[in-house]
C-alpha cells in the first residue's frame, strides 16, 4: 500500500495534473513502496512532502537508484560495470539512440535470483523510466542532466580502479570529486525542483549551496560506514593518505580489533564533513515551500546527519567495531516532530546546536 493511501490521503498521480504527463496508479504505488524499502532516509524525506514535489523527488531517486546499485555491487566486474553505467547514460540522454531494453539485456546475467528491493529497482528500470516520463518534459529537464553527471562520474571511478578489488580513493581530492559526483548531483538535481518556481535571488541562493549539502550527507556517510562499505562492497572511501598517515592498512577497516587505530581516520572523515554544515544550512533556509515542497523533508536528513556526526565524535571506532554508526530511532521521532509542531527556518540553528551537543529528545 503507498504511504499517500496508507495517510488516509490519495496520490491523485494517476490522473493528468498542470504540467504533468498521466502516470498510471500502479506505477506510482510501485514508486512510493519501493523506496521505502531501499532508503529509510528518502523515504523520510518524501513522506514529508506534498505532491507534486513528493513525486518528482521519489522518482528521481529512484533513477539515481538504479546506477547506483549498479556501482556498489562488488559481484560486477569493473568492466561490466562501466558498461553498464554507460548503457544506462546513453538510454538517459535527450533523443536517445539506446533502448531501456538493451540496459535490460546487458543487466540480466547480474540479476540476483532472489534481487531484494535494490536489484528490483534495476529489473525494473523501465517501469522506473516511464515514472520519469509520467513527471513531464518540464521534470525530466531537470532531474536528468545531474542524473546523468551522476552515472558518468561512477563510471569514471570504477574504470579508474578497474586494477582494484574496488574503489580506492587516494586523498582528500579524489573524495571529494568522488562525492560530488554520487551526491552533489542528488543536491543539484533537488535544488532544480524546489527552485522551479523561486525568483531569481532565491534561485542562485540554492545553486551556490546545493553541492554543500549533498557533501555534507555523502562524508558523513564515509565516516559513519568505513567498516561496512570495505567488509560489504570492498571499497575504501577513506583516503589512502590519511590512513597511510595514520599507519592503517585498508584491511584493517574490516577488522574490529583494529578499531581504536582506526579511529582517529574517522575522525579526521568526520571533521571533514562537519565543514560543510554552515552551507547545507545556509541551502535550507533560502528554500522555499511551494509546489509540495516542504523544509521538514529535507531539514530532517540535515539534522540527522549533524547527530551522526555527534556519534562519531563520541565513539568513532564503532564506524569499524560495529561497522556502523547510526542515531537512536527515539531521536528521529524526535527531529520530526520539532516540524511537525511548529519549527521553521529560523529555528534551524538552535536544533543544529542541541543535537550537535546531545539527542534530540523534544523542541
Amino acid at each position: 500500500m503507498s504511504r499517500f493511501h496508507e495517510n488516509g490521503r490519495s496520490t491523485g498521480l494517476g490522473r493528468q495534473a498542470a504540467g504533468h504527463a498521466t502516470i498510471d496508479e500502479g506505477t506510482v504505488e510501485w514508486c512510493y513502496d519501493v523506496i521505502g524499502a531501499v532508503s529509510r532516509t528518502f523515504a523520510l524525506t518524501v513522506e514529508a512532502l506534498e505532491e507534486p514535489m513528493a513525486r518528482e523527488v521519489c522518482v528521481g531517486y529512484l533513477v539515481c537508484r538504479v546506477a547506483d546499485t549498479v556501482e556498489d555491487d562488488p559481484r560486477v566486474p569493473p568492466a561490466e560495470k562501466a558498461a553498464l553505467l554507460r548503457t544506462y547514460d546513453r538510454v538517459l540522454a535527450p533523443g536517445a539512440d539506446t533502448d531501456i531494453d538493451e540496459f535490460g539485456t546487458q543487466v540480466e546475467p547480474w540479476l540476483p535470483a532472489d534481487p531484494g528491493p535494490d536489484w528490483e529497482v534495476v529489473a525494473k528500470a523501465p517501469r522506473v523510466l516511464t515514472a520519469l516520463d509520467g513527471l513531464g518534459p518540464a521534470a525530466r529537464a531537470r532531474i536528468v542532466p545531474p542524473v546523468r553527471e551522476m552515472v558518468s562520474g561512477m563510471a569514471t571511478f570504477v574504470d579508474r580502479y578497474a586494477d582494484e578489488p574496488g574503489l580506492r580513493i587516494q586523498t582528500a581530492a579524489e573524495l571529494e570529486e568522488y562525492c560530488q559526483y554520487v551526491a552533489g548531483t542528488v543536491g543539484t538535481l533537488v535544488t532544480s525542483l524546489v527552485a522551479a518556481g523561486a525568483d531569481d535571488r532565491t534561485t542562485a541562493r540554492l545553486r551556490e549551496t546545493a553541492r554543500s549539502f549533498g557533501l555534507l550527507l555523502q562524508l558523513v556517510n564515509v565516516a559513519k560506514d568505513a567498516g561496512g562499505d570495505y567488509t560489504e562492497e570492498d571499497n575504501v572511501y577513506l583516503p589512502a593518505a590519511w590512513l597511510e598517515a595514520a599507519d592503517v592498512t585498508p584491511a584493517e577497516l574490516g577488522d574490529p580489533a583494529a578499531a581504536d587505530r582506526v579511529a582517529p581516520v574517522v575522525e579526521r572523515a568526520t571533521a571533514h564533513a562537519e565543514t560543510y554544515l554552515d552551507d547545507a544550512q545556509a541551502w535550507l533556509e533560502a528554500m522555499p515551500e511551494d509546489r509540495g515542497n516542504r523544509l521538514a523533508a529535507w531539514a530532517t536528513p540535515y539534522l540527522l546527519a549533524v547527530g551522526t556526526i555527534r556519534e562519531l565524535t563520541r565513539r568513532p571506532a564503532d564506524a569499524v567495531r560495529e561497522g556502523d554508526v547510526k542515531v537512536e530511532r527515539a531521536e528521529v521521532v524526535a527531529v520530526l516532530s520539532a516540524f511537525e509542531t511548529g519549527a521553521t527556518a529560523a529555528d534551524l540553528g538552535d536544533l543544529r546546536a542541541k543535537v550537535r551537543e546531545q539527542p534530540l529528545q523534544e523542541y
